[in-house]
C-alpha cells in the first residue's frame, strides 16, 4: 500500500494530468487509498484532483479523509456540490463523520436518508463514540431459531457483507441466542432444525463496552465479527475485524501524534495559521516547565554570579526548538508510514513547515522575549533570547522535515532515532546561538 501512495502522490502531483488521466490512476485502488493521496498533496492541487474524480466515487474517499482534510475540501465547495455529495449518503458514513460537520449538514444528510438509515442513526447516536453501540453494523443476517436448515440455506443466496461466516439467531422477542457457521448448514440435513447446529458458547458485546476493548475482543476471539446486544440480549448488529483494526490503528496513531500535542485527524498541508495556533499551544505549555526548569537553575545565582541570566534561560531555548521539532518529526514519519511523502511533494511539505516555524517562532519569541526583559531588568536580553528562539524553532521545523526522511533513505527507522538526532540537533544549535549571541552582546 506505501509504494502504491507513493506511487499515485508522484502521479497526482503533474499539474498537466487530464481527468481521464487521474481517474485511470485511481481506478485500481480503494478509496482509503486515494483518500491518503489527497491528503499528500498541497491544497490548491488536492481540490484540482478532487474536481476530476467522478461524482460516484466522491463519498467513499471523502469519508476516508481525515477529519482535517474534509473540513479543508468542504471549505472550498459550494453548497450544490455538497448536497450531491451527500446524496447518497449512509448511516455508518454519518456516524463516521459527523463530528467533523456542522450541524446544518448532518440535518442536510439525514433528509436524504431512508427512514431506516435514519433510525440505525439515532439508535447509534444514543451510544458515545467511545462505546462500541455507536459502531453497530447493521449490514447481517439474522434468524429465527426455529427455523430449518433448507430456509436458513435460501439467506445465504442474498448478497453477503464482507467479513460474514455466520448466521445470527434470535428468538420470538428478538433476543439474540447463538450463531451458526455457513458451512454448518451447507453440510447439515435440511431437514433438521436451525438451533442444532447453534454455537450457545458464542462471544458477544454488550454496545455500552469501551469500543478499543471491543475491538481487543474481537482481535482475541478468533472470530471474524462479534455480535452486539443491548442490556436485554436485544440483537442489535456487530462489530467486524476489519472495523476492529480499524480502531486499533487510529488509536495508536492518536497515541503517537498526542505526545506531541497532535492528534490523528492532523492534515500534512493544513493551512499554515491554523497548524501554528494548534502547535502554538502545545509550545505555550511546555513554555511553563521550561521556566521552571530556569527558576531551579536560578537557586545557583551566587555559583554563576557572572553568566546568570544565560545560564537560568539556557533550557527554555533547548527545550523551545526540541518540541517544535518533535511536532514537525511525528507529522513526517507518520507521513512515510503511510507512503504519504515523496520527492514530489517534499519541497511544498518543508516550505510550510518552515513558515509554520517561522510564525510559531516569532510570537513566541515576542512572548519569551518580553518576560525574560522584565524578569532580569535587561531590554538587551530580551532581543538575544528572542533572536535564539526563532533561530532554533525554524532548525527544529527544517530539521523535524529532513531527519526522518534522511533515516528513511538510509533504512533507518525514523520513529526510533529520529527524536533523538533532532533533540541533539535543536540543543546544539539553541546553545550555540544563544550563548554566542549572549557573548556578542552582553559580555
Amino acid at each position: 500500500m506505501q509504494n502504491n501512495i507513493a506511487e499515485l502522490v508522484d502521479t497526482l502531483i503533474d499539474e498537466d494530468l487530464s481527468k481521464k488521466d487521474i481517474n485511470r490512476a485511481i481506478s485500481d485502488l480503494e478509496p482509503e487509498e486515494v483518500a491518503l493521496a489527497l491528503e499528500s498533496l498541497p491544497l490548491d492541487q488536492r481540490m484540482q484532483v478532487w474536481d476530476t474524480i467522478k461524482e460516484e466515487d466522491r463519498l467513499e474517499i471523502f469519508v476516508e479523509l481525515r477529519g482535517e482534510a474534509r473540513k479543508l475540501i468542504l471549505r472550498e465547495l459550494s453548497e450544490e456540490h455538497i448536497e450531491l455529495l451527500f446524496k447518497e449518503m449512509e448511516a455508518d458514513d454519518l456516524l463516521e463523520i459527523d463530528d467533523t460537520l456542522p450541524d446544518k449538514l448532518v440535518d442536510i444528510a439525514l433528509k436524504r436518508m431512508s427512514k431506516k438509515q435514519q433510525e440505525y442513526y439515532q439508535q447509534a447516536s444514543t451510544y458515545d463514540d467511545d462505546e462500541v453501540g455507536h459502531w453497530i453494523n447493521h449490514d447481517i443476517l439474522i434468524a429465527s431459531q426455529n427455523i430449518r436448515v433448507s430456509e436458513a440455506l435460501r439467506l445465504l443466496k442474498k448478497d453477503i457483507a464482507e467479513y460474514s461466516d455466520v448466521i445470527y439467531l434470535v428468538n420470538r422477542t428478538g433476543r439474540w441466542t447463538g450463531c451458526v457457521k455457513f458451512h454448518s448448514l451447507i453440510a447439515a440435513q435440511p431437514h433438521i432444525n436451525i438451533s442444532e447446529l447453534m454455537i450457545e458458547d458464542y462471544p458477544s458485546l454488550v454496545a455500552s463496552t469501551d469500543v478499543v476493548q471491543s475491538a481487543e475482543a474481537v482481535e482475541r476471539s478468533g472470530y471474524i465479527a462479534l455480535p452486539i446486544i443491548d442490556e436485554n440480549q436485544t440483537l442489535l448488529g456487530r462489530f467486524d475485524i476489519g472495523s476492529a483494526m480499524e480502531v486499533l490503528r487510529e488509536t495508536s496513531e492518536g497515541q503517537l501524534m498526542s505526545t506531541a500535542g497532535l492528534n490523528e485527524e492532523s492534515d500534512l498541508f493544513a493551512p499554515v495559521k491554523r497548524s501554528a495556533r494548534t502547535r502554538g499551544l502545545w509550545l505555550g505549555l511546555n513554555l511553563l516547565t521550561a521556566f521552571l526548569a530556569s527558576a531551579f537553575i536560578g537557586l545557583f545565582e551566587a555559583t554563576l554570579q557572572q553568566v546568570v541570566a544565560l545560564a537560568v534561560l539556557m533550557p527554555v531555548v533547548a527545550s523551545m526548538g526540541g518540541i517544535a521539532g518533535s511536532q514537525t518529526l511525528t507529522l513526517i514519519v507518520r507521513g512515510l508510514a503511510l507512503g504519504q511523502i515523496t520527492r514530489s511533494n517534499l519541497l511544498s511539505l518543508l516550505n510550510k513547515e518552515l513558515r509554520v516555524g517561522g510564525l510559531n517562532g516569532i510570537v513566541w519569541a515576542l512572548v519569551i522575549g518580553f518576560i525574560s526583559a522584565w524578569w532580569f531588568e535587561s531590554f538587551v536580553l530580551g532581543i538575544v533570547i528572542g533572536l535564539a528562539i526563532i533561530a532554533n524553532i525554524i532548525v527544529a521545523a527544517l530539521s523535524g522535515v529532513l531527519i526522518p526522511v534522511l533515516l528513511d533513505k538510509l533504512n533507518i527507522d525514523p520513529a526510533l532515532s529520529g527524536s533523538v538526532i533532532l533533540t541533539t540537533v535543536t540543543d546544539i544549535v539553541g546553545f550555540v546561538a544563544f550563548l554566542g549571541l549572549g557573548t556578542l552582546l552582553l559580555l
